[in-house]
């Protein structure tokens, strides 16, 4: 590939949404939504509850079907079947549950379901543990063995585990479910440094959640639902915090 071509792909966004639409019955719960996203790009997805933005990352992490509309990552257009197939196009999900089982280790839950194997097909605990902790090092996770149970980490270490999980399987998106929710203050800081890493990476997030204060400390651009439209797209310089609030309020 020549410099040219190059330039080219990198000027593609990473994922584009065209006219999504999703019903439940007769609920239409995402209304044509349209957008883009960047590679390294954060974007701060915002709204009431019953917005759609739940539903509309389900769409992107294939947990939902889109009724209508077309999805292209990359400027190829793509049909997500699953939360696997999502994965292999590099799209990985942290949910605020941390979807992490808490009676296993941080190294189950860091592989669980791509898991290293030795020549003779057994799990390779050696060198999934030592690749565990080298992201938990990078990330400043102040873990101590791998061989730990999730259930002994803090909310904070949880979400680190899981944004680690994604890095390690080098995402290029990553899609945030409420990743503060629930946590202390120190911990929330500690996942918005996470987010910022991504950045600093070039992974691309959405970053989904109530507290538009979160949002908007590691955000580059802002997407606003109401009522499952997309009613504002605007860049961090263009706006402000109360202006967000405000179109939030209005609808």
């Amino acid at each position: 590939m020549d410099g040219k071509e190059t330039l080219m792909k990198e000027q593609i966004p990473f994922i584009e949404v065209r006219e999504v639409h999703k019903w439940y019955g007769k609920v239409h719960a995402v209304k044509g939504a349209s957008f883009t996203i960047n590679q390294g790009e954060i974007i701060g997805l915002i709204g009431d509850n019953g917005a759609g933005k739940s539903t509309l990352i389900k769409i992107l992490a294939g947990y939902h079907r889109p009724d209508a509309g077309e999805i292209y990552i990359q400027g190829e257009r793509v049909n997500i079947k699953s939360p696997a197939h999502a994965r292999s196009l590099g799209i990985e999900t942290v949910y605020q549950e941390q979807a992490l089982v808490d009676l296993m280790s941080v190294t189950r839950n860091f592989f669980m379901g791509r898991e290293i194997t030795t020549r003779g097909g057994f799990l390779d605990f050696r060198k999934m543990d030592a690749e565990c902790m080298d992201v938990i090092r990078t990330m400043g996770l102040s873990i101590s063995s791998p061989k730990t149970l999730v259930k002994q980490l803090s909310g904070g270490e949880k979400q680190g585990v899981a944004i680690g999980r994604a890095m390690y399987f080098k995402a290029k998106l990553v899609l945030l479910d409420e990743p503060t929710r629930n946590l202390s203050v120190k911990e929330v800081q500690k996942v918005l440094d996470f987010i910022k890493n991504l950045k600093e990476l070039g992974i691309a997030a959405i970053f989904v959640s109530h507290n538009i204060y979160h949002v908007f400390d590691v955000s580059d651009r802002f997407l606003v639902m109401a009522r499952g439209e997309l009613i504002k797209d605007a860049q961090k310089e263009t706006t402000t915090i109360e202006e967000l609030i405000s179109v939030i309020t209005r609808h």
